[in-house]
């Protein structure tokens, strides 16, 4: 019987931009279907009844639920192509440990940049380049964050990088001139056609972004 994979997502969502890239780092072929989060389906309310976010991922029937989950679970089935985490117990942990720090970190951070005005705005710039600059610092002078190849936290960070326009934009500041060495990995990693092939245009996640601004009543001028 032929695998059926259905991905439950939203286009601007660096999440499930994750189980994108290596869902085509893997070859798998899947249905992708949009949410729209003002009005959730039926699907994602009974697949994720504990968060109801997305990404959920849909294998034969079986949701699995948050992104690096998701990653991780796509990395152990579909084992046979483009092994996403490291092969040494101790890298594997490491690699856990910096995508756990992302996640707790640096979310919220960004998240200030575009939604906020002010001190809070300023704040959260200054909270944003200490963690990129941490972040930076852990790459060292490596390709990738998986050394020589691009692995699990690089997939786990990359996408984060199609809201750096929108970060930018909002907040008056460029992280190039901050974090020279990650803007020149995000180049690289966008010259994976498996990671450009499955991220949108930074300006279509900007215009999604400027939309919200509006709903939530920011000024906008």
């Amino acid at each position: 019987m032929a695998e059926k994979v259905i991905l439950l997502d939203m286009f601007a969502s660096m999440f499930g931009m994750r189980a994108r890239v290596a869902l085509a780092a893997k070859g798998v072929q899947y249905e992708y279907r949009e949410e729209d989060l003002r009005n959730k389906s039926q699907l994602l309310l009974q697949s994720n009844p504990i968060h109801k976010k997305i990404p959920v991922l849909i294998h034969n029937g079986k949701p699995i639920c948050e992104s690096l989950v998701i990653l991780q679970y796509i990395d152990e089935v579909w084992n046979q192509k483009y092994p996403l985490f490291p092969s040494h117990p101790y890298q594997r942990a490491q690699a856990r440990f910096w995508a756990d720090y992302i996640d707790k970190k640096l979310y919220d951070a960004g998240r200030k940049i575009w939604t906020k005005s002010g001190e809070e705005l300023e704040a959260g710039k200054k909270e944003f380049v200490e963690i990129l600059k941490q972040l930076e610092s852990q790459l060292g002078d490596e390709a990738f964050f998986g050394g020589e190849s691009f692995g699990f936290l690089d997939v786990a960070l990359v996408t984060y990088s199609t809201w750096f326009h929108t970060y930018e934009s909002c907040g008056g500041f460029s992280i190039g001139e901050h974090c020279p060495k990650l803007n020149q990995w995000v180049k690289r990693c966008l010259e994976i056609h498996f990671v450009s092939g499955s991220l949108p245009d930074p300006v279509k996640v900007y215009d999604f972004a400027l939309v919200l601004r509006k709903v939530f009543g920011i000024d906008t001028s």
